[in-house]
C-alpha cells in the first residue's frame, strides 16, 4: 500500500521534529579549547556562562601564568620595544628574578632558575640559535610559546609536555647581555603580548 504525497510530507516533518528534539535533549560535548562561539546545541546565555567559567580556569591548552613561577619576577624589557620590535616578529617580554628586593633584576638570583611550560603541547628544541641561543617552543593546535636564552633543557625535541612541567633553566645564551628568559606567546600564528596571558601571575 503506497503513501500519498501528504502522508510522505507529514512523515518527513515528523522525522525532522524528532531530530531537533533529540539534539536539544542531548548534552553537547564540552570543548575546552574551542572559543569560536560555535558550540552546537548551546544557547547564547549558556555559552556566555561557560565562557566565564573557563576564563576563570583556563584550559591547559591555553598559555597562562608566569613561566618562572616566582613572585619576585620582574620585566627587564617590555613587549614590542627595543630588540623586541617589531612585535609581529620579535614580540615577547624578558623576565628575570629580583632576589634582593630592590625592584631590579639580580643576575646571580636569575641563573639556572627553572622554566615551566605555561600550557600543554609538544616541545620543539632548537639549541644554539641566533639571536635566541638555546631556544625552546611548546606548540599545540592553536598556541605556541617560546622560551629563549636557556642555559639547558629539561625536555627533548618532540616530547609531550604539560603545563607546570620544568622544561629548562634560565641562562644567557645567544644575543644576551645577562641571564634572563625571553618569553613569547603566539596564537594561530599571530604574536601576542604575554601579559595578556597573565605572564607575571605566580601561583606561589
Amino acid at each position: 500500500m503506497g503513501l500519498s504525497r501528504t502522508q510522505i510530507l507529514l512523515l518527513i516533518l515528523a522525522l525532522i521534529g524528532l531530530g531537533v528534539l533529540v539534539q536539544q535533549t542531548q548534552s553537547p560535548p564540552l570543548l575546552l579549547s574551542r572559543w569560536d562561539g560555535s558550540m552546537p546545541g548551546v544557547s547564547h546565555g549558556a555559552h556566555l556562562s561557560m565562557s566565564a567559567a573557563f576564563a576563570a580556569q583556563p584550559a591547559a591548552e591555553r598559555p597562562s601564568g608566569n613561566p618562572l613561577r616566582d613572585r619576585r619576577t620582574v620585566i627587564t624589557q617590555g613587549y614590542g620595544v627595543g630588540s623586541h620590535a617589531p612585535a609581529s616578529v620579535w614580540g615577547g617580554i624578558d623576565l628575570a628574578i629580583d632576589s634582593d628586593g630592590d625592584g631590579k633584576a639580580d643576575p646571580q638570583g636569575t641563573w639556572h632558575v627553572p622554566v615551566y611550560a605555561t600550557h600543554d603541547g609538544i616541545a620543539r628544541v632548537k639549541p644554539n640559535t641566533w639571536p635566541g641561543g638555546n631556544y625552546l617552543a611548546i606548540e599545540n593546535e592553536r598556541y605556541k610559546t617560546a622560551y629563549a636564552h636557556l642555559d639547558s633543557y629539561a625536555v627533548v625535541d618532540g616530547q609531550p609536555v604539560v603545563r607546570g612541567q620544568v622544561i629548562g633553566y634560565v641562562g644567557s645564551t645567544g644575543m644576551s647581555s645577562g641571564p634572563h628568559l625571553h618569553y613569547e606567546v603566539w596564537e594561530n600564528g599571530m604574536n601576542r603580548n604575554p601579559l595578556d596571558f597573565d605572564a607575571l601571575r605566580s601561583d606561589e
